[in-house]
């Protein structure tokens, strides 16, 4: 899977002002935790010709998990089930909120609905349901919702993160057109104050654009 590294390094390595920065520029959302509204970036920066749905998720390879949960920065490993859950977790909720006590707060019909998404069996009760989205969540432990602290920090191993430097072109040279006189010039005849002083006016020009070397007076090579 190609993606842009040096773009998902930034975003690694981001502050909550930058991503938000970000997200704003890009049209989306800049609510929520860093490690959310980092996500939600990737997704649409990194991800963006992926369909990371729901149905989406469900067709998605074994291999193919693996390689988002990556691009993701947080765990990769595990059945093909658990990757699924992972990931889905990942794009849907934050971590904060989303803890086993805070499943005693939901009413039945959102547990049915995680449940569902989760892949979990809908019958029974709500302490029933409650207890089986508890157990996923405990399943997974921390694999989810913030990137690995080593990406944090150093971001990606393999990309350079040292700022660009954009050299200046350097300029070029006017370009002088001489016109030919319309009259044959007699070369013997004295030549008028005000013609020298405009031939001093074009030298001196030359000179100040010319290279160093020029300028501090140095002997051009004969021709």
């Amino acid at each position: 899977m190609t993606v842009d590294r040096v773009l998902l390094d930034q975003l690694y390595r981001a502050k909550l002002v930058a991503l938000r920065e970000r997200a704003e520029s890009e049209g989306l959302p800049k609510n929520g935790s860093v490690e959310v509204v980092r996500a939600r970036l990737i997704k649409h920066l990194i991800l963006g010709e992926h369909d990371l749905s729901w149905d989406g998720i469900q067709s998605m390879t074994h291999q193919e998990l693996g390689e988002v949960l990556k691009i993701f920065g947080i765990k990769s490993s595990g059945s093909h089930k658990e990757r699924r859950q992972r990931l889905w977790l990942h794009l849907n909720f934050d971590s904060r909120r989303m803890r086993v006590e805070n499943l005693a707060e939901m009413e039945r019909h959102k547990l049915h609905g995680l449940c569902q998404k989760l892949e979990l069996t809908l019958t029974g009760t709500r302490t029933v349901l409650m207890g089986r989205v508890a157990g996923v969540l405990t399943s997974q432990g921390h694999g989810w919702g913030q990137i690995k602290r080593s990406l944090k920090r150093n971001g990606l191993p393999d990309v350079d993160s040292s700022p660009i430097i954009i050299e200046k072109t350097p300029p070029t040279n006017d370009v002088v057109i001489i016109e030919a006189p319309s009259e044959p010039i007699d070369f013997l005849s004295p030549v008028s104050a005000h013609i020298l002083e405009d031939v001093q006016d074009t030298m001196i020009s030359g000179t100040e654009k010319s290279e160093p070397e020029i300028k501090n007076g140095s002997k051009l090579p004969c021709r």
